[in-house]
């Protein structure tokens, strides 16, 4: 399959990455809600609509300018709000509301996975249908892989962060909080140096060979992140 041209990579990107924080921050605020803290639901944000989850940095900016250094789409929503003080036993909860983002993008990696097969059952008949399909679902099951993936990191204020304080001893989970402020530096540093990177790509590899036609999804991967043609 040839390379694509920039517009047809941000016509396949755009969507799955929008959808990608989007339902990420939705389930927050929905975990949040069922374990007792209405503070993202009266705020309007237990809701699929990216216009409430927007920010104009992590959302437009931010993926705009990571596509065209790197090629490929990552950004963030507005953090979804909830009160620990009203959630049933906060610390528990608190590593059960971060999980469901994560838990989301796993979902969502299963859904596009299963757009990639049915562009593949279509190719036959429709190629003019089945070959977006497949670049577009691929584009999604990668997005959601790596986000979740990123998410799951032991690092707060990352979700993996706010589950290993909810499984800490009070008094340790103290000690662990204290690297929240400098959780964002730990991140970019080793997104510099390469290691982020090593970390992440063997999760986000083994939840794409666990989907529905994950050979497929491998197989084109090279081709939705390689170069834009001219």
């Amino acid at each position: 399959m040839e390379g694509l041209s920039l517009i047809q990579k941000l016509a396949i990107f755009v969507l799955p990455m929008i959808f990608a924080i989007t339902v990420h921050e939705a389930a927050h605020g929905w975990m949040a809600k069922r374990l007792g803290d209405k503070t993202a639901e009266m705020l309007g944000r237990v809701t699929l609509n990216p216009i409430k989850h927007i920010d104009p940095v992590g959302t437009i900016l931010v993926p705009l300018g990571a596509y065209l250094l790197t090629g490929f789409m990552f950004g963030w929503a507005k953090p979804v709000p909830v009160n620990w003080n009203n959630l049933r036993q906060p610390k528990r909860d608190m590593g059960l509301v971060a999980l469901a983002g994560p838990g989301a993008n796993l979902l969502m990696a299963l859904i596009w996975a299963m757009m990639v097969y049915a562009g593949a059952l279509s190719l036959q008949h429709f190629e003019w249908l089945g070959v977006p399909l497949m670049l577009m679902g691929v584009a999604g099951v990668l997005i959601n892989a790596v986000l979740m993936a990123l998410n799951l990191m032991p690092i707060p204020p990352l979700d993996g962060g706010r589950v290993v304080y909810s499984l800490l001893p009070p008094k340790q989970a103290q000690i662990f909080s204290r690297l929240e402020a400098y959780g964002l530096f730990i991140v970019l540093i080793m997104l510099v140096t390469g290691i982020l990177g090593f970390l992440l790509w063997p999760l986000v590899g083994l939840t794409i060979k666990i989907l529905p036609a994950s050979d497929l999804v491998t197989q084109l991967i090279p081709v939705i992140l390689s170069p834009a043609r001219s």
